[in-house]
């Protein structure tokens, strides 16, 4: 008798229908209720059941014989059972604790592992690492780095708390935005994807609509595709939005069209940032016609945009792209600035919002819900360091860095436990990143597939897929709550990270502290019960726990036009009882906090600083200038296992104009190789009038293959990145200031 059956599940890419027979699963299909379903979970069968899985604990074998450091990325693995591997490591890590301290201990995950609210792995490693007494933590993200450093100084609010509850929703930009000007673009492509699932793909739909109804949408990128079709594109140079918005704010202000009573009401700081802009500090008065040949875009196509912004309610967009650059904070700064001149910040459809097509849940009217989030206990080490410096760290122990106001000193990192990620997919500079990972001494690494990380790591655990366990999804912004059933056994020997860490609290004393005397189970219905009566504080009903099992998912009603907020309202109407967070409690136009620092990388005010690589260098001669944008084809690296293995699928494709391709002999669909001072990497050029001359997008999330400093042959754009921070306040991700030559493969 058949065993198959049909069941539902959900994913950061959203929900969809699984098919399983015989412990395996067999199709995909789109969840019913999805208007624009994601693509990502079609290749899931494969990769789930791929030959690349780890299926027992695994450690390297010149660790295992020599505790050898040599050898992360090419040496082979020894199985070992479980008990015998988990000895291993509570050893090291009891070890490590007592010879240097948990201050020696850095707990990387990146979050995105699973939309599981329970099996989380950030949450797990958290846990488990603040049991046996703390560890070095990572700020921000790649994503937003910057930018969470950065916005709470403009606008005085955490830059997520920013995102989620002060932006204009899209009902609100519907019924009020006559002009979107999306600075990076708004990608549907980009939000498929949401933290926690994103069951309704709505991002396309709305734009789609917008132009419709005869809204003006402009798109200041370097790729048409970065917005919705039918969008006016201006194709700026990368790097170069902030020289263009001081531009747009020139004219304003020299046209009479700046809002000077909103400046005077709820800005700070406007006349110090005026001499600069009109050039009485500096000598260069940032005219259209100055900004013209930095940023690509004409004069008279300045002028016109800023008129129109001026005389219309005009909603200006930043994407997170724009702050992973060097001096990445200046873009997200000036647009807020921007917004102010225009005096629209605290209208319904106007001012300023960052991140719209970033994830799918942003623009979303929706009821914020509480609960559902594994406590993680507290960390007794107070040291942190910004989650894009960590070659940095490990190759500088003790070495003096500044970030956010602080000086600060790097860490003696001798452990590093990875739950969660892959850092050789997403830092940048993966070849500096190859040298810093020889630093530390033992490097623990979670993962239920041989990825670049894994194969780099001294103690391999072979964890399970979201699909092999059970859990209970939800995420903010989103109306459905989900049972995700186990759906298959776990492959092989593979556990649960939770069953992971609660044998290895066990042998380091803290088991109990850890589990609080439950299981996967007990903790699920622990999580639920409070999630439950919070939410019926907060006037929503839930199901019970074993009801939403039966159900598999509900349908809550937290989502619709009333929900709909227009941000800074009550700010904009009196500043004074409804302040900003911020020193002045205003829209901090110059930043006395920030002029204190003195650091040149970030002066007090939005202001353009030519980074080091960009069309504009005098050394640049015949490179390009590399984006390297999210994959259409999954979420960050997650089931590449399967999609490399498509025929045609890798090399990645690299996007050439046909000017930059003719000038170097170079057809579509040839493989290239695309090189700099840092690495080298082939791609398979896809030549489009799509993209601007001069710049080439080669998107992340191919698996680093080879040995260290080997050309990447599956097309990591991340060998050729560059690793250093965006500036001395915010220490984010620059990926995106990177210049390559491009040739065609010998």
């Amino acid at each position: 008798m058949s065993d198959r059956q049909t069941r539902t599940t959900t994913s950061h890419w959203g929900a969809f229908d699984v098919t399983t027979e015989g412990g395996r699963i067999v199709d995909v299909a789109p969840f019913a209720a999805d208007p624009d379903p994601s693509p990502i979970p079609n290749i899931l069968p494969q990769a789930v059941h791929h030959a690349n899985r780890v299926l027992r604990p695994s450690v390297r074998r010149g660790w295992l014989e020599g505790r050898r450091r040599d050898g992360r990325g090419t040496d082979d693995y020894v199985e070992l059972p479980w008990d015998e591997a988990l000895d291993l490591a509570a050893e090291e890590l009891r070890r490590v604790i007592d010879a240097h301290g948990n201050e020696a201990i850095f707990g990387g995950s990146y979050g995105w592992a699973s939309a599981g609210r329970f099996h989380h792995a950030l949450s797990q490693v958290h846990r488990f690492l603040n049991c046996i007494g703390g560890y070095v933590k990572s700020f921000g993200s790649y994503s937003t780095g910057a930018a969470q450093a950065i916005m709470p100084h403009v606008l005085g609010e955490n830059f997520l708390k920013l995102t989620y509850g002060y932006q204009n929703s899209w009902p609100t930009i519907r019924d009020h935005t006559e002009t979107l000007v999306m600075f990076g673009g708004i990608n549907p492509k980009n939000s498929q994807v949401n933290m926690g699932g994103v069951t309704r793909h709505q991002t396309r739909g709305w734009c789609e609509g917008f132009i419709a109804q005869g809204m003006k949408l402009v798109l200041v990128a370097p790729q048409r595709g970065d917005g919705p079709e039918g969008s006016d594109w201006m194709p700026v140079v990368p790097g170069t939005d902030t020289a263009l918005m001081l531009a747009l704010a020139y004219v304003l202000e020299t046209e009479g069209l700046a809002d000077h009573d909103f400046l005077a009401r709820c800005a700070s700081g406007y006349e110090r940032f005026k001499p600069y802009l009109l050039g009485e500090s500096d000598g260069v008065a940032k005219t259209p016609d100055w900004a013209a040949p930095i940023c690509g875009i004409a004069a008279d196509e300045i002028r016109a945009l800023a008129r129109r912004m001026a005389g219309t309610r005009t909603l200006i967009t930043v994407s997170w792209s724009l702050q992973r650059q060097r001096f990445g904070e200046q873009p997200y700064w000036m647009a807020a600035v921007l917004a102010a001149m225009l005096g629209q910040i605290g209208l319904p459809g106007g001012g300023v919002g960052y991140g719209y097509g970033a994830i799918g849940g942003v623009g979303v009217a929706a009821k914020r819900l509480r609960g559902l989030a594994l406590p993680q206990g507290e960390n007794p080490v107070a040291e942190v360091i910004p989650v894009a410096r960590i070659a940095d760290m490990l190759l500088n122990p003790g070495a003096p860095y500044q970030f956010n106001g602080e000086d600060r000193t790097y860490p003696d990192i001798k452990l590093v436990y990875w739950c969660g990620g892959n850092p050789f997919h997403h830092h940048q500079d993966l070849n500096r990143l190859d040298r810093a990972w020889a630093a530390p001494e033992t490097i623990i690494v979670h993962e239920p597939w041989w990825t670049p990380t894994a194969k780099r790591a001294d103690i391999v655990f072979p964890s399970t897929t979201p699909y092999e366990r059970e859990d209970i999804a939800r995420a903010n912004m989103d109306e459905y709550l989900f049972a995700m059933p186990q759906l298959i056994p776990p492959l092989g020997e593979a556990r649960n990270d939770y069953d992971i860490f609660a044998g290895l609290a066990a042998r380091l004393g803290q088991g109990e502290a850890f589990t609080e005397g439950r299981d996967v189970e007990g903790w699920l219905r622990h999580l639920y019960a409070e999630f439950v009566e919070m939410s019926r504080e907060d006037g929503i009903e839930m199901p019970d726990y074993d009801r939403l099992r039966e159900e598999n998912w509900v349908k809550l009603p937290i989502v619709g036009d009333e929900h709909a907020i227009s941000p800074f309202e009550a700010f904009r109407a009196d500043p004074a009882a409804a302040p900003l967070k911020t020193p002045s409690g205003k829209v901090e136009i110059f930043s006395e906090r920030i002029a204190g620092f003195n650091y040149e990388d970030c002066p007090g005010h939005p202001t353009w600083l030519p980074p080091e690589e960009w069309l504009g260098s005098e050394t640049r001669g015949e490179m390009l200038h590399l984006v390297s944008p999210q994959p259409g084809d999954k979420l960050h690296s997650q089931l590449e296992a399967a999609l490399q293995d498509v025929e045609g699928a890798r090399p990645e494709r690299v996007l050439i104009h046909p000017r930059d391709a003719a000038a170097r002999g170079i057809a579509d669909g040839q493989i290239v190789e695309m090189v700099n001072a840092r690495g080298a990497c082939l791609a398979r050029a896809e030549v489009s009038e799509d993209i601007r001359p001069g710049v080439v997008s080669l998107p992340t999330g191919a698996w680093l293959d080879g040995a260290p400093g080997a050309v990447s042959r599956t097309g990591n754009p991340n060998v050729l990145t560059r690793d250093i921070g965006t500036s001395r306040l915010g220490q984010g991700s620059s990926a995106h200031t990177t210049l390559v030559a491009v040739r065609p493969a010998g």
